[in-house]
């Protein structure tokens, strides 16, 4: 079972890419680190299959514009977007990149705010470095970089 599964639309199944080993494993199968996420599209098979995908769509555009690309910034997929939009603007120089960087909302309790386990902590500091690595990274590669929040300040303190 996939998160695609529950769409009310249904997803044109070459436009999933299924990471076999950050699938529905909680917290202890997430990409944490913006590194993790880039190392992840180094590996040949899943650069390869990724490749694939993106030429099958290509290949039926009677004239490509450019591309969206919509990216987590504060978690290792961050990385990935990054490394994508890199591959894109390598092979389709001319072609523009929007590319949309999202953040959740994070909600804490009132008494968080003043006692932090080293859990927290942790997973702060990764939110920071992976959103700040994620800005820099996707707006350099893209021709318009676009980061979305509902927080204020990007979910950062």
């Amino acid at each position: 079972q996939l998160w695609s599964e529950y769409l009310p639309v249904p997803l044109h199944p070459h436009s999933l890419l299924v990471l076999p080993q950050y699938n529905h494993d909680g917290d202890a199968g997430r990409l944490k680190a913006f590194g993790q996420g880039e190392q992840l599209l180094q590996e040949p098979r899943c650069l390869e299959e990724l490749d694939d995908r993106l030429h099958f769509f290509v290949e039926e555009c009677d004239y490509l514009q450019g591309f969206q690309v919509l990216c987590d910034l504060h978690d290792g997929f961050s990385g990935v977007g990054a490394k994508v939009t890199e591959l894109l603007h390598d092979e389709y120089s001319r072609k523009g990149i929007l590319t949309w960087g999202l953040t959740p909302v994070i909600h804490r309790a009132e008494v968080s705010r003043f006692c932090f386990s080293l859990q927290e902590l942790e997973k702060d500091f990764y939110r920071l470095m992976n959103t700040a690595l994620g800005l820099v990274h996707l707006s350099r590669q893209s021709s318009l970089f676009c980061p979305l929040s509902l927080n204020s300040s990007l979910g950062l303190r």
